[in-house]
């Protein structure tokens, strides 16, 4: 990933270097439990143990000749160690190091985005907490609807996130897993408590089963859960663009000192973040997609995931974790114009409270066929010549037949969009 779209401790994970020390640290993590089985002679494992190392660029230069960089890597190691080296990768599989070092990378990554996520969400909270008694007006197919609360919309994006959180929880579980089953999967010259033992130093736990490669759904799953989260951000965003727009203008985003908007028109103040938050969405999405792509693999295996694998693992983890992030910013800093959303309350002059006026009608006794026509003629009329809804309403003889006017002016209050607010807020425990 460019590093526009990085963040220092998240592209970390993903360097050479710290792929390399994953390798390292699966095969030590390998020898100490063949050395605690009784298989590697306490020298050789006290020669491995303080004399393992690598160094990348030796082993770029080794890759050059052998075309494999695990055998690459292990040549390099050897260096180090000398002869005690020969137990190292002892009955393993290249796979064996390659899967379960990416487990310890997306168990690595993972955390750092539940961190985030875990601020977007306790941001969230309060700003319904803030909002949850400032009206704005509800959208329906893009039409106004009825009045809701501005602070609703934070608590819909705050259940979202937690649910996030638990499904992350899970995807990190899912690939949370270690293999050392060799060539096949099937322990030919090495016993399942190597694997066992190993895992447990690793803080990873032993597929039950594998061929050589652990199976693929697991990081399907983790791929599809981190474009999941992509696309909540995206909900966010997409909202925040809709409401800066000119005509509407509810809120938008922080537009910063010296910040320019246009190279050709310096009144502008666009909704970047949020655009930029809505495009990177898509990326998750399709490597979600390659993920898929990745689990049907040859017989015991092949390699068509692996190249695939080191750029969408990578890129997702460190495209979302620099989402969230942005995300946080926006919403902390989101400026919000409450006297622009009643502004816009205003525009149909009433139309929003023609659901209450219709439920009035057929609670005082007519059908709701009669009621519903009755209600939709002057709300025509008045979405036709701009009138005022309450007045055509009171001039309906057959309206004010029903219902009396006392009753019809109270319909006209707002009061009755906000008082379950508290109820929902409280429910969500957002208090």
């Amino acid at each position: 990933m460019i590093p526009r779209y990085s963040t220092p401790e998240m592209q970390r994970i993903w360097t050479t270097q710290n792929r390399y020390e994953c390798w390292l640290e699966v095969e030590l993590a390998a020898c100490r439990a063949m050395h605690e089985l009784g298989i590697i002679p306490a020298a050789d494992w006290e020669n491995i143990s303080s004399k393992a190392d690598f160094d990348a660029d030796r082993i770029d230069e080794l890759e050059l000749v052998t075309k494999h960089d695990v055998i690459a890597f292990l040549t390099n190691v050897a260096e180090y160690v000398g002869p005690s080296s020969r137990w190292i990768h002892y009955g393993m599989t290249s796979s064996d190091v390659l899967d379960t070092a990416t487990a310890l990378q997306l168990k690595s990554a993972g955390e750092l985005i539940l961190s985030e996520l875990s601020r977007l969400t306790e941001i969230l909270k309060l700003k319904a907490r803030q909002y949850k008694h400032t009206l704005c007006m509800g959208r329906s197919h893009g039409i106004h609807a009825e009045p809701t609360s501005f602070g609703l919309k934070f608590a819909i994006w705050h259940e979202e996130s937690k649910r996030n959180i638990e499904r992350l929880t899970q995807a990190i579980a899912e690939v949370g897993v270690g293999q050392l089953s060799g060539a096949v999967g099937n322990f030919a010259h090495l016993s399942p408590e190597v694997e066992t033992l190993a895992c447990k130093y690793l803080g990873l736990v032993p597929a039950n089963v594998s061929t050589q490669v652990i199976q693929r759904d697991r990081h399907a799953y983790f791929l599809s859960i981190i474009a999941l989260i992509g696309s909540g951000i995206e909900k966010i965003a997409l909202e925040i663009r809709h409401l800066q727009r000119t005509e509407v203008r509810e809120a938008e985003e922080n537009f910063s000192k010296g910040q320019k908007g246009s190279s050709a028109m310096p009144h502008k103040r666009n909704p970047i973040v949020s655009e930029q938050l809505c495009g990177l969405a898509r990326v998750l999405r399709s490597n979600a997609s390659s993920g898929f792509e990745n689990n049907a693999l040859w017989h015991e295996r092949d390699i068509s995931h692996s190249s695939v694998e080191r750029i969408i693992l990578p890129d997702s983890c460190i495209l979302a974790h620099y989402m969230i992030g942005k995300c946080c910013d926006l919403i902390e800093n989101l400026i919000v114009y409450p006297e622009n959303m009643q502004k816009n309350i205003d525009l149909t002059k009433g139309l929003v409270f023609s659901q209450a006026l219709l439920l009035h009608l057929t609670n005082s006794g007519l059908s709701r066929e009669k009621a519903y026509q009755l209600v939709q003629t002057e709300a025509m009329k008045s979405w036709e010549t701009g009138s005022d809804f309450l007045a055509l309403v009171l001039a309906n003889a057959e309206i004010t037949a029903a219902i009396t006017e006392s009753e019809i002016r109270d319909i006209f209050s707002y009061d009755r969009y906000l008082r379950n607010v508290d109820y929902i807020i409280k429910r969500c425990n957002i208090i």
